[in-house]
């Protein structure tokens, strides 16, 4: 039987949703994921927290968004769903961790798949440092792959799927299914900036550490006076960069651009000669392929976890060891139109092999492959 065929009932556990102010990368993939589902004429419901940029409940793109809870109230308010007559009668949970999962093991065995993003063991001691990150992480790296030995999981990058196995999940319930991209065939660019920029593209949180590209700008400013940096991205961390770039006697030289539209993106990206991402861990790299979409290079580090996949190292772009390989190479670079425009020109076909259909249909497969299985 093509299980496909057949509509089902998808549940999404998730923290947040693209409108929540801090919505990032895991949240674009997921509802990614839930348009396809629901195109294919699945009944689809996102349970995520509530916050003001939405309704609590609300139908969009198809999906149907149910908002209730805070940061941590999120996660048993998730669980009172399955525990609802609809919850219940739900065909498909996918419990979505960023950090802490939702421990639907506890109210539902079957049909339960586990999505995670990327292992978070050094975001938890610089969000919070002490005892709630060592709390964090004993939940995430000991507590969470016992409570779902007996569920598929799915993540986005073999580098993830090995973060996931030295936690003692079995590499053979876990699944890759790469991130697509918005953009991933633009018929047109607009021109370069006629001077240098650099760009930072995502989320303002302390582990995506923009500050480094801050000190980036302060430490180039004199080689290169008309060097200019363009982040873009909101979020909470958003005053102390500003601060930082106060401190650096650099404000006058970046830009923050707070959150902006794609086209607003695409501009930008398309003015930029190079896009740094200091992050220090990422599960993939959605916003590396957007950049590589438009022909611009981006230096990340190579102990960064899945931008290792994003980024072939000296094709589409470079891995660096650590802030001074960074400004060194940036600096190579800026200096380097050659290399950096055929370095651009390799990462636009590369960016042509994804897309998120390709995506979407392999997430789709597994969910109805494995909807009936339950692990020994």
């Amino acid at each position: 039987m093509d299980l496909s065929a057949t509509p089902q009932h998808i549940v999404f556990l998730v923290w947040r949703d693209t409108s929540h102010p801090d919505g990032g990368g895991s949240e674009v993939y997921v509802e990614h994921m839930a348009r396809w589902l629901a195109g294919r004429g699945h009944r689809v419901t996102i349970c995520c927290a509530a916050h003001p940029n939405a309704p609590a409940d609300e139908v969009r793109d198809g999906l149907t968004f149910r908002r209730r809870g805070g940061w941590l109230s999120v996660y048993p308010r998730g669980l009172a769903y399955l525990l609802g007559r609809a919850g219940r009668r739900a065909d498909i949970v996918v419990d979505v961790h960023n950090g802490i999962p939702f421990a639907a093991p506890l109210v539902r065995r079957r049909r339960l798949h586990v999505l995670v993003h990327h292992v978070h063991r050094e975001q938890w001691q610089i969000i919070y440092p002490g005892v709630r990150g060592r709390i964090g992480w004993w939940v995430e790296s000991w507590l969470a792959p016992r409570l779902y030995r007996r569920q598929p999981y799915i993540t986005v990058s073999q580098s993830s799927r090995h973060d996931l196995a030295q936690l003692g999940i079995d590499p053979d319930r876990i699944s890759v299914v790469c991130n697509g991209i918005d953009v991933p065939h633009p018929s047109r660019l607009q021109p370069r900036s006629a001077t240098p920029r650099i760009c930072v593209l995502g989320r303002l949180v302390p582990h995506k550490q923009v500050e480094h590209a801050l000190q980036l700008i302060a430490r180039l400013r004199r080689e290169l006076p008309e060097l200019r940096l363009d982040v873009i991205g909101s979020g909470w961390w958003s005053a102390e960069l500003a601060a930082a770039a106060e401190a650096l006697g650099v404000a006058e030289l970046v830009t923050f651009h707070g959150h902006v539209s794609d086209a607003e993106r695409d501009a930008l990206l398309d003015a930029s000669w190079l896009m740094l991402a200091p992050s220090i861990k990422e599960g993939w790299g959605i916003a590396i392929m957007e950049a590589a979409a438009r022909s611009v290079p981006v230096i990340a580090y190579s102990f960064a976890g899945g931008v290792t996949e994003s980024i072939v190292d000296g094709e589409t772009g470079v891995l660096v060891a650590d802030l001074e390989e960074l400004i060194s190479q940036c600096r190579a670079l800026l200096t380097d139109t050659e290399a950096r425009l055929a370095m651009g020109k390799k990462a636009r076909n590369r960016a042509q092999s994804f897309d998120w259909q390709r995506s979407a249909e392999a997430f789709e497969h597994l969910l109805m492959d494995r909807q009936d299985q339950r692990l020994p």
